[in-house]
Order: C-alpha cells, then sequence, then structure tokens
C-alpha cells in the first residue's frame, strides 16, 4: 500500500459523514445499519446505544464490513470506500474523550446532548479497504491492507 493511498482513504473517511455497516446475526442473518461515524486516520468510530442489534452482532462476530460513498447519479463520477475490518468496543477513558472531542467537533449538536449511561462507542479497525473512483476510469478500484 502505498502512503498516498492511504492519505486518500483517510481524507475520504474524514470528508463524509454516514456509513452503511454490515454485520451478521447469531442466526447468520446478514443486516445493514446507516451510522453517523467519525474517524481518525483510518479508524472509525460510532456511537449507539449498547442495546442495539448490531452490537449484539459484534459481541458474537467482530468482522464487519462497510461502506462510505457519494450520492451521486452519475457513474463516471462515483467515488467509495469498501471496508472490511475488526469492531471492538471502546472502554478506555482517554480513547473515548478524543473521540468524543472528535465526534463534538464534526458533530456539534452532540456537545449539546445530555450523557447517555446506554451509549457506548464501537470502533473498527480496516483491515483491507477497497478504495473506488470511477472518474480515473470506469470500474476502477485498488485496495490496501491494513
Amino acid at each position: 500500500m502505498t502512503d498516498k493511498l492511504k492519505d486518500k482513504i483517510c481524507e475520504y473517511l474524514a470528508t463524509h459523514y454516514y456509513l452503511n455497516l454490515a454485520t451478521v446475526s447469531p442466526e447468520g442473518k446478514p443486516m445493514a445499519h446507516t451510522m453517523a461515524y467519525v474517524s481518525k486516520n483510518e479508524i472509525v468510530y460510532l456511537a449507539t446505544n449498547k442495546n442495539t442489534r448490531k452490537v449484539q452482532n459484534i459481541m458474537q462476530n467482530p468482522q464487519v464490513a462497510f461502506t462510505v460513498d457519494e450520492d451521486n447519479p452519475d457513474w463516471f463520477d462515483m467515488q467509495a470506500l469498501q471496508v472490511e475490518g475488526r469492531a471492538a468496543i471502546v472502554t478506555d477513558e482517554n480513547e473515548l474523550r478524543e473521540v468524543g472531542e472528535i465526534m463534538a467537533a464534526k458533530f456539534p449538536v452532540t456537545a449539546d446532548m445530555p450523557p447517555d449511561p446506554d451509549t457506548i462507542m464501537i470502533k473498527i479497525a480496516p483491515e483491507v479497504v477497497y478504495y473506488l473512483d470511477y472518474s480515473i476510469e470506469f470500474g476502477y478500484r485498488v485496495n490496501a491492507n491494513f
């Protein structure tokens, strides 16, 4: 993986707001979840209620996938990330504080929200990322291993 590709991936993550997270239920059924997120380099963080299906799924199987993409009808300008990675619940207080600051900067409305004891932070570390950019060439896709 080149540093240039890694930088493109990190910049793409930093400049988008929502992802589509795929998890698998204990019964083996795939589920998709639309989530707001923040990132620190290639690491993605999601805040959610600890009682959600996605959390239950991750506790059983931490392997997840997600996409981040454009809502652009022009196929020849499509850009996207397809990510496969490992999810974990963040428990480190320093990391939670740092991610909270990143979240408040990206989503200012969160700074005014009252604390919720049922909210947890999920961290996703990518294992492989596919970067798509059809403006380069229709079907252009290159991958980076992390």
